[in-house]
C-alpha cells in the first residue's frame, strides 16, 4: 500500500498541509571544498526534488521561500523552458547551476578529518493534503509527516 493510500484512510483535511522530507548523503573529500559539489553529483535529492515540485496541481512550498515554483518563475529560472515535455529535468538543471543562489535543498557537511567527510543534502516540502491526493506525486522514498489531534504522525 502506497504512503498516500495510508493518509487516504486518516482523517486529515483537505487544508492540512503535508510536510514530505527527502534527505541523502555520501562520503566526500572536504580538503579541496568540493564536498557540496560531490553530494549534488552522487545524491538524487535535487531530482526528486524537481520530480516532487513538477508535478502539476501539487502547490509545493518550501518554508521560508514559498511555492517553489511561483518563487523561480519571478527570479526567472523558468523564461528558458521550451515546453517541450521535460520539466522536471529542466527545474534539476535549474537547480543544479543555481544551486548556492537558492534556498530549496540545505547542505551539511560533517567533517571526519583535515581530509574526508559526509555531506548530506536535505529538503523540506509542504503540501496541503487536497493537493497531494489530487495529484497524486511519487512520494514512497520522501518522509511524510502529517499533523493529527494529539501530534504529528511520521510515515
Amino acid at each position: 500500500m502506497s504512503i498516500i493510500e495510508k493518509l487516504k484512510k486518516l482523517n486529515i483535511t483537505e487544508s492540512a498541509n503535508v510536510i514530505l522530507t527527502y534527505k541523502e548523503g555520501c562520503d566526500v573529500f572536504v580538503h579541496n571544498e568540493t564536498a557540496v559539489d560531490d553530494a549534488i553529483n552522487y545524491t538524487d535529492v535535487i531530482s526528486e526534488f524537481a520530480d516532487l515540485v513538477a508535478t502539476p496541481g501539487l502547490k509545493a512550498e518550501v518554508p521560508y521561500c514559498g511555492n517553489v515554483l511561483a518563487v523561480m518563475r519571478e527570479e526567472g529560472h523558468l523564461d528558458d523552458y521550451e515546453r517541450d515535455g521535460t520539466f522536471q529535468e529542466y527545474i534539476a538543471a535549474v537547480i543544479t547551476e543555481n544551486f548556492y543562489d537558492q534556498e530549496f535543498i540545505e547542505s551539511s557537511v560533517e567533517q571526519y578529518d583535515y581530509k574526508r567527510g559526509y555531506c548530506t543534502l536535505e529538503t523540506t516540502v509542504a503540501v496541503p493534503f487536497g493537493n497531494l491526493i489530487a495529484a497524486h506525486p511519487c512520494i514512497d522514498n520522501w518522509t511524510v509527516s502529517v499533523p493529527m489531534e494529539n501530534g504529528v504522525l511520521t510515515l
